[in-house]
């Protein structure tokens, strides 16, 4: 079947929803599930056909890797070579926003496109008690990036996968809302290295660690998601930095000192909750900019820290100048 012509089911989280999301994962097919961060769209990581599914529902590049989603830290060590570092952090921050990119091991079983060819692998035990559910039912690795075409706004709520991906895929898990709102934090280790900030803030990995991350990563030649220069966009342009509305403009506000803003990450002025409504607070702009004409999305400035630095770093790249063809950068 045309991966464009799929039917997708709703389903939902009682057993009988689990155990057909894994039937349709075990059948090749694609399925999105919540996770605490944002919606994955997932897809058996052993298998070249479901995971080429994923790339082609999404429209994303194959040189860009995606993330196995595992059950536990020994599932995790069958496909990944753990360092004594690397097996800390796990026990420290899994289940949870940590994403940790090591060594393929040899024999995983794993997919050359989920690495996109790379001797590295990408993984992460998710928190959320769907994902978990789904991936102790299916009993093997699940590549999931983010349920969204490509580029487009990360998804944290069911709707927002149906908008974007509804007939593209064969199912979705309606979960709720994502309580993290921001894709995981990446991390290489040996040597280590920040790929993205997520929903785990920077400064805990580097207190784990008992060092400063320097930040890594190229756009031409990924090795984790989230590194591509222009991502999470909506239709209308972003200007950052907004400390009040241009005309012609939606402007997102954060703090008390938004008066006037159309829509507020966080009146209080809480990276945590801005971070949980970044993707929607996007999203609804880009309808407001839709209804009323507006040529672009303004946000006001967010504090550097904490998870505002990967709020930040998702402003920055939904600000970005768009490729013409988000397939191919």
């Amino acid at each position: 079947m045309d991966v464009l012509d799929e039917t997708t089911e709703i389903l939902g989280t009682e057993p009988a929803g689990i155990a057909r999301a894994c039937e349709l994962l075990h059948a090749g097919k694609v399925v999105a599930f919540p996770t605490e961060t944002v919606y994955g769209l997932g897809g058996d990581a052993r298998s070249d056909s479901a995971v080429a599914a994923i790339y082609a529902a999404k429209g994303r590049p194959r040189f860009n890797p995606l993330i196995a989603h595992l059950p536990d830290l020994e599932t995790a060590e069958t496909i990944a070579v753990f360092s004594d570092r690397a097996r800390d952090l796990a026990r420290r921050f899994w289940p949870g926003p940590l994403t940790l990119v090591l060594p393929l091991r040899p024999g995983s079983g794993i997919s050359d496109l989920v690495s996109a060819g790379l001797d590295t692998i990408a993984i992460r035990v998710p928190a959320h008690p769907v994902a978990r559910a789904i991936l102790k039912a299916f009993g093997g690795p699940v590549a999931a990036p983010s349920a969204n075409p490509s580029g487009k706004v990360s998804p944290t709520t069911a709707c927002h996968v149906v908008e974007g991906l509804a007939g593209r895929i064969a199912a979705i898990v309606d979960g709720g809302p994502c309580a993290v709102g921001l894709e995981s934090t990446i991390v290489q280790l040996d040597p280590p290295m920040l790929l993205r900030p997520g929903g785990l803030a920077v400064e805990a990995v580097e207190a784990a660690l008992g060092l400063s991350l320097p930040t890594g990563g190229d756009a031409a030649k990924p090795n984790a998601p989230g590194q591509l220069k222009s991502h999470y966009a909506p239709g209308a342009a972003v200007r950052l930095n907004a400390t009040e509305r241009a005309p012609g403009e939606v402007w997102i506000g954060f703090g008390p000192d938004c008066a006037g803003a159309d829509l507020n990450l966080s009146l209080t002025g809480d990276t945590t909750e801005a971070a949980a409504r970044l993707f929607g607070a996007l999203r609804a702009a880009d309808r407001i900019a839709g209804e009323k004409g507006a040529r672009a999305i303004a946000v006001a400035p967010v504090p550097d820290a904490g998870l505002g630095r990967a709020i930040n770093d998702r402003l920055i790249r939904a600000a970005a100048p768009r490729p013409a063809d988000p397939a191919h950068p």
